[in-house]
Formats: C-alpha cells, sequence, structure tokens
C-alpha cells in the first residue's frame, strides 16, 4: 500500500468508533478523488454519505472569514491596518485597549489582538448546554454587551494567542462593512464566485450529516453571535473546490486575497509553524503547506492545501473531536503525504 493509501486509511481508522459519516478529499495536479463511507446518521434508512455531504467545519470557517476580509481589502473597502472601532456598528462601545496601540483587523485575523479566546458572558450563558450547543444563546446583543465590558492589557499585535472572540468579531465587523449578515455576505463575495454550491451557515442546510458526540446524537451547532468563528458547512466536494482555489489561484480582487491569506505574518511561539491570515503555515521538505482544523460538538474537520502539485486535501466527519486530536493528525499526514507526490 502507498504512503498516501496508508494515510487515507490511517484517517478513515481515526474517525472511529463514533462517526457513521466520513469524507475524504484529495487533489493532486489535476487528478482528484472524495472517498465517502457510511452514512449520515446511525438509522438504517440514513442517507449513504456522498461528495455532497455536508458537514459542520468549526474553526475551519476562520479560513473563509480571512478570505472575506482579504477580497474586501483587495477591493479598496477596508485595509487591513484599519482600527477596529472604525467598523463597529452604530452605538456599540470598543473595548478598552491599555496599550496606546489600538486593536486592528489584521490583529483579529492572526490571533494577536490580545482579546481573549471567548468573550465575556459567554461562558455562563454556555454551561446549561456545554456539550451539545454551548454558543446557542450567545447572540449579537451578548456580543455587543461584552465588547464593552472587555479590556485588552497588553500591547495588541505583540502576542499570539488563539482567539475564537477576536475572528468572530472581525466576523461581525464585516458583515457591518459589507451591509450583509455575515453569511449572506460570505455567499454574494466567496461562494458564488468559487462555485460552492452546499456551503452555508444554515443550520437546517439540505444534506447535514448528523453530528455525535461519544455515540449521542447532538443538535445542529448554533452560533449566532460569532458566525465568523464556526458557523460554516460545507461537503466534501465544496471544500476540495474552495482549497484548490487556494493552491492555483485565479484572477480579480479574490486571486488577490487568495494569495495574501497565504502571505506569512508572523512565526508561532516555541515553533516553527508560521500564520498567514488565520492559515497555520508549515514547512514539509521542500513544500508549504498551510492548513487548519475544526470542530464542534458533533463534527470535526481538517483542511489543507499546498500551492506545490498544486495540492488540496479536505477531511470531514461527524463525531466530535478526539481529545488526542488524532482524526486532525491524520488528516494532516494525508495532506504531506499527498503534496510529497506519493500515489
Amino acid at each position: 500500500m502507498s504512503e498516501l493509501a496508508t494515510a487515507v486509511a490511517a484517517t478513515l481508522r481515526a474517525a472511529e468508533p463514533y462517526a457513521t459519516a466520513v469524507t475524504v478529499a484529495v487533489a493532486r495536479g489535476d487528478r482528484e478523488q472524495v472517498r465517502c463511507h457510511g452514512r449520515l446518521g446511525l438509522a438504517p434508512v440514513a442517507p449513504p454519505c456522498t461528495p455532497e455531504t455536508v458537514f459542520e467545519l468549526g474553526s475551519v470557517t476562520k479560513t473563509f472569514t480571512a478570505l472575506l476580509l482579504a477580497q474586501m481589502a483587495a477591493r479598496g473597502e477596508l485595509a487591513l491596518d484599519d482600527r477596529l472601532e472604525h467598523h463597529l456598528p452604530p452605538n456599540w462601545r470598543p473595548a478598552k485597549v491599555r496599550s496606546a496601540d489600538p486593536v486592528r483587523l489584521l490583529h483579529l485575523a492572526t490571533h494577536t489582538s490580545g482579546l481573549p479566546r471567548l468573550p465575556p458572558g459567554l461562558l455562563a450563558s454556555a454551561a446549561p448546554a456545554w456539550f451539545t450547543n454551548p454558543y446557542a444563546t450567545y447572540g449579537e446583543d451578548q456580543l455587543r454587551r461584552g465588547l464593552a465590558r472587555t479590556t485588552v492589557r497588553g500591547r495588541p499585535g505583540s502576542r499570539y494567542c488563539y482567539s475564537n472572540y477576536g475572528v468572530g468579531l472581525l466576523g461581525r465587523l464585516l458583515a457591518e462593512s459589507g451591509g450583509l449578515p455575515y453569511g449572506e455576505l460570505l455567499a454574494e463575495r466567496v461562494c458564488g464566485p468559487l462555485g460552492l454550491r452546499s456551503t452555508t451557515c444554515a443550520p437546517d442546510a439540505p444534506g447535514l450529516a448528523v453530528g455525535y458526540r461519544r455515540g449521542r446524537p447532538v443538535p445542529p451547532w448554533r452560533i449566532p453571535g460569532l458566525p465568523g468563528a464556526g458557523a460554516v458547512r460545507s461537503s466534501g466536494a465544496d471544500l476540495l473546490r474552495y482549497l484548490r482555489a487556494h493552491a492555483v489561484g485565479t484572477g480579480g480582487e479574490l486571486g488577490a486575497a487568495l494569495r495574501n491569506v497565504q502571505r506569512l505574518r508572523l512565526r508561532l511561539p516555541h515553533s516553527t509553524d508560521r500564520l498567514g491570515l488565520v492559515w497555520m503555515h508549515r514547512r514539509s521538505g521542500v513544500r508549504d503547506l498551510y492548513f487548519h482544523s475544526g470542530g464542534t460538538r458533533g463534527f470535526t474537520s481538517f483542511a489543507g492545501f499546498s500551492p506545490e502539485g498544486p495540492t488540496a486535501v479536505a477531511v470531514l466527519a461527524n463525531t466530535a473531536p478526539a481529545p488526542d486530536g488524532r482524526l486532525v493528525r491524520a488528516g494532516y499526514e494525508v495532506l504531506r503525504a499527498a503534496a510529497a507526490g506519493v500515489s
């Protein structure tokens, strides 16, 4: 068995025992394959998993938010160095920043804003549904009040600290600048131009697999206040198309945006990995690998690409992330093997 085939088989095993639907999509050059296994739920009559089966992406959503930011910058609607408060909705109070340096949009897209991982008030509202739908009752009003209660103690841009709050807030600011709700803006600016037919923020998306946590079904993920951090759903076919666009590129403003998200901005602490706009970057031999993972209470996702090849890999499963991260690690090994050119 080849190295790539071995990595794909290991990915399928890593989704056990709880996933009922798994998609592993790989493209290199002009060749692609989308391998689908299982059914959309435990019921014997559940439809089979197909390339069009929709999965929750969790934090892979953040890469869509980064691309939307870069696309709006390419159109001249905003700049990465814009101050956060310049794009707030009317009557929203910005966070208090103790440093003389302001929080900028670039800081939100590189996890260097100084904002905490979660916004004030979320943990209290999330507690009753922590293992099913923790963000469901945290809406726009809660985000507005939470931002006014936030204090940024460090200097923005000086320290990396992964923040759902920061990228989720960025999504809200982009929606304000674009004049549409986040999901509609993403559909108009990114999904439509790239031909992503199954990609949506709707929790009732057609063809959505049932999510499972330790073998128990969980309701669709809802994240009304921070959709830019984790609300996107997509299929294996769509996600592969999205990743190939990053690896191959295209023309116009969106092409400039696809290049801009790959521009490396900083090195991560205690690591040789670096960061573009949201995307993680790692060198594997002479190849550049870009990747991100995601999870909700019922789904795990991995997305990665390499301009060399060009190569794209998407791994989707309808089970919550394992504590040891084995499915994400297996997805990365598929990307590494595919980028190396093995068959």
